[in-house]
This record gives structure tokens, sequence and C-alpha cells, in this order.
């Protein structure tokens, strides 16, 4: 699919920073992929504000369209090429690409985006080749990255907050990138800017009480009432099943990495672990009652939780609450109380 063909450096903001004629946005986080395509063009924009600006998804394009938008203007001016999902250009394509990048035109900016897996390599080797600048996007692993996702969000906009805050911010929004990030800017609009726990459970209350982590964290202490009563409200109210799924899941997760770590300091064991300390004593607290093989099975269910809701079953709210069910006689087989 084309997108926003024609566009002029007049339509969309722009700053000073020196433009690269060949980057690479490689990885598989999509907020930071899109920011660092936006900066491209705004920097872009910065040294030419007429500039034509043309964006494409690469399984839209042919060889012969890319090299008529690459080859020399007879008008003169900037040209800059977005081109989208790189790992599903054809062969032809990709041939086109890492051609004209060993012999760049220095009046176009070609900025591509390519998600990093095994998928269209190709392409992503053969600009890397050619001398493209990379910007490397790789998604974030676990809650200490996030948190400090977080704490840049709003250090970029002029607020701050510590690690206890964006622990509370993270447990209540979820793990997605893009509503952590119109949370944090939500705040900065509504606050002073100076962002503490308190601060993060006043605007956000209503919202944990209903999340996946809720319907988690009741399930893996066996209070099978508890996490029932979440997960209804949780449905009406118009949560996602998936990211339930995934609380589920990675509730049963934390716990048994934690539990097969020993009963040992929070804090010394968050760097082994890749965990923050808060997480790691919550987990601590959930795995009384746990056996090894309560939580094997606990596992299983929660996997088969996450095939049923994300692969279209028919009703994702029963598939949820037989999770719950499941993980609950998990404990209680397992030895729990």
């Amino acid at each position: 699919m084309r997108r926003t063909p024609g566009r002029t450096c007049d339509d969309i903001g722009v700053n000073s920073a020196q433009p690269a004629p060949l980057l690479l946005v490689q990885g598989d986080e999509e907020l930071l992929a899109s920011r660092a395509i936006t900066a491209a063009v705004d920097a872009a924009c910065g040294e030419d504000p007429g500039a034509d600006v043309r964006e494409y998804d690469a399984a839209a394009l042919t060889a012969g369209e890319v090299a008529e938008m690459l080859s020399p203007s007879l008008f003169g001016g900037r040209r800059v090429l977005v081109i989208r999902n790189g790992q599903d250009a054809r062969k032809d394509l990709t041939g086109a690409l890492v051609a004209y990048a060993k012999n760049p035109d220095p009046d176009v900016n070609l900025i591509v985006g390519h998600p990093g897996a095994a998928k269209g390599k190709a392409l992503a080797d053969g600009l890397k080749s050619a001398g493209a600048t990379v910007v490397a996007v790789p998604r974030l692993k676990g809650d200490r990255e996030r948190v400090a996702f977080i704490r840049d969000e709003f250090r970029r906009g002029g607020g701050r907050c510590d690690d206890a805050a964006a622990a509370a911010l993270l447990a209540s929004i979820g793990n997605d990138l893009r509503e952590i990030a119109a949370a944090c800017s939500q705040l900065l609009a509504d606050t002073d800017g100076k962002i503490t726990e308190a601060v993060v459970a006043r605007y956000y209350r209503g919202r944990a009480e209903v999340s996946g982590f809720t319907v988690a964290d009741a399930a893996m202490i066996g209070d099978v009432p508890g996490a029932i009563e979440a997960l209804r409200w949780a449905l009406h109210v118009g949560v996602d099943p998936v990211p339930i799924a995934d609380a589920i899941a990675d509730g049963v997760r934390t716990v048994a990495r934690v539990a097969s770590a020993g009963r040992g300091n929070p804090y010394q064991l968050a760097s082994s672990l890749g965990m923050p300390a808060w997480k790691i004593q919550r987990a601590q607290e959930r795995s009384r009652g746990w056996t090894p093989e309560g939580l094997v099975d606990a596992m299983r269910a929660a996997a088969d939780c996450n095939a049923a809701v994300k692969g279209g079953a028919e009703d994702r709210g029963f598939a949820l609450e037989q999770a719950v069910f499941a993980v609950a006689a998990a404990r209680r087989v397992g030895g729990g109380r």
C-alpha cells in the first residue's frame, strides 16, 4: 500500500539535524522505529523545506518504480523516499535498492524500515555493506528497559519521575509502548511534570483495578472469585483479552523464574534475573504454596489460553475464565492452600 505520495516538507514539522543519505531503521519496536523514521524525514526537510516526501510499503513497490523515483530529477530539489516493511521487498526490488545504495544520489534521502528478522535479510545486509547509517530499534526486553523508557519519556517532555512511579505506571498500563508513551504525555499535560507513585495512582487507579495484572495476581494466589470478578469487569469495560492473557502468562513465568532463584534479597537478585526489585519481591510473595510441578501445569494452561485468545477463539472470555480456573487448580494440586 502506498502512503502519502507527493507530500512536501511544508506538511510536516522540521528540525535542523543533518540527514543521512542512506538510513536503515532496523528492529521490531514499532513506536521507536516510527519515531526514528519521522526524525529522519524531519532532518531532510530541515535541510530543504521544499523536499518531495514519498512513503511506500515495500510489498507494493516494483524495481521500475524505485528506479524512476531515485533517478536524477530534471527539476532538481531534494527527494525523500521512505520504504517501510523492507522485509517484504521482492528480489528485484532488493537488487535495485542495493545497487542504488552503492552509488546514491546526493539529492535523495533513502530511508528503509526493516524489523531485523531473517526475512528480507539480503536487503538489510546489502544496505549495511553499502554504508547505510543504521538506527537499531529492537523490542524492549523486560520491565527494567520499559521503566527506563518511561523515565526517559518524562525527561524528554521536561518532567521527571522515579523508578517507583515508572513501575506503577507500567503495572497500570501494560507493556504496549504506544500506550505507555500516550500515558506519559497525558500525565505531563495534566500535572506539573513531577510524577510520583501517588500521582500515577490518582490518575490510573480505575484502570489498574481492571487490568490483566489484577486478574493474574488473584489467580496466582488462588483467589478464584476475585480473579473471575476482576476478569468479567475488565471485559465489561472494554479491556482487550490479549493483554489479559499476556498478563496471566507473565505472572506464571515471573513466579517460576523467581521461585527457581531461591529466597534471596530482591535487590541482589534484580541484576541476575533482569527484573526490578519490586517485581521480584511481589513474585516471591506469590510463589508461596507453589511447587515446580504446579508451575509447569500453570504454564501449560497459560500457553493454551494465549493460543486460544490470539488464535481467534469464538469465546475469548471463556478461554480466559478457563485459564483462571486451571492456574488456581495447578496451585492446589501442587500443594497450595
